[in-house]
């Protein structure tokens, strides 16, 4: 019974994960403003990283939690850069 839930759960959430990152690109491409599509980036890369992690408890491996852990540091990264982009014009001081 309770491997049957964790089983429909973790599909229900890998569904739901997935139309996220339909609306996130979505927002990429359709935002006005530039602020608006690094907002987008800043959670397509997020809930790209919680699919990974959802996939890696459905295959019980933790392979995939350290790529997940990889993909949210270069995610930050990233978006610290463009914010400060966006901000100033320059990433490079």
């Amino acid at each position: 019974m309770t491997a049957a839930v964790l089983t429909w759960g973790l599909g229900l959430a890998q569904l739901m994960l997935i139309c996220a990152m339909g609306l996130a690109a979505w927002r990429i491409i359709h935002g006005p403003r530039a602020q608006d599509r690094v907002l987008g980036m800043d959670t397509l890369y997020l809930n790209g990283m919680l699919l990974v992690v959802v996939f890696g408890i459905r295959t019980n491996s933790q392979l995939y939690f350290e790529a997940a852990l990889v993909i949210g540091m270069l995610g930050f990264a990233a978006t610290v850069a463009l914010a400060k982009f966006l901000m100033r014009g320059e990433v490079i001081e």
